[in-house]
């Protein structure tokens, strides 16, 4: 009796998982409408105004290159963790 009945379980447990399986298909519509995606506006930097407002050398995307010693002393006095907030181990970011 109890062999029969875990082979009943098992068959409808088979049954189950393979009639789960089985998905009804959705007809896909075409669209009949084709719409452009907008163009985004590329905007290019003047070089020739970034050059004037400061003597220290830019990068191509006009960043400052921090190569030079000129870009390297603007961020110098705080030191900073990765995550861009100050490093509390340096006395210059300690308050009090």
């Amino acid at each position: 009796m109890k062999k029969l009945l875990i082979a009943i379980c098992c068959m409808l447990g088979f049954a189950g998982i393979s009639s789960a399986q089985v998905t009804a298909k959705k007809p896909v519509e075409k669209a009949t409408a084709v719409t452009k995606p907008a163009e985004a506006k590329v905007v290019k930097m003047d070089k020739t105004k970034t050059a004037s407002l400061s003597a220290a050398p830019l990068k191509a995307d006009g960043t400052p290159d921090k190569r030079y010693k000129e870009n390297k002393t603007a961020n110098a006095a705080v030191p900073l963790k990765k995550d861009g907030t100050p490093d509390k181990r340096f006395k210059a970011n300690k308050k009090g």
